[in-house]
């Protein structure tokens, strides 16, 4: 069973940058082949989307954070980044990892991001 691992939140100010990892467990050859993504809770709302990257490293992005993260894999250390820059106090929030191919679907147990002054 493939796990997942998030790391990198915690306390920015407005305007900063984190960069979020996470970690596969399993083969390198069967984490090539994945879509990986991010998503995110805040109190009170549904996840929502955030990012994705395919194998073949097609990205796409929600609205809200184009032009602001990027998401980027290293297919050889089985890791997923999320580089998050001109943070907002909106973008508060527990960022979760997502593993995906055919049926399965995987989850990490989620890093907070905090944006506050």
């Amino acid at each position: 069973q493939v796990q997942l691992v998030e790391s990198g939140g915690g306390l920015v100010q407005p305007g900063g940058s984190l960069r979020l990892s996470c970690a596969a467990s399993g083969s390198r050859s069967f984490f090539s082949i994945t879509t990986m993504g991010w998503y995110r809770q805040a109190p009170g709302k549904q996840r929502e989307f955030i990012a994705t990257i395919t194998s073949s490293s097609s990205t796409n992005y929600a609205d809200s954070v184009k032009g602001r993260f990027t998401i980027s894999r290293d297919n050889a250390k089985n890791l997923v980044y999320l580089q998050m820059n001109s943070l907002k106090p909106e973008d508060t929030a527990v960022y979760y990892c997502n593993l995906n191919f055919g049926r399965l679907d995987v989850w990490g147990q989620g890093t907070q991001v905090t944006v506050s002054s």
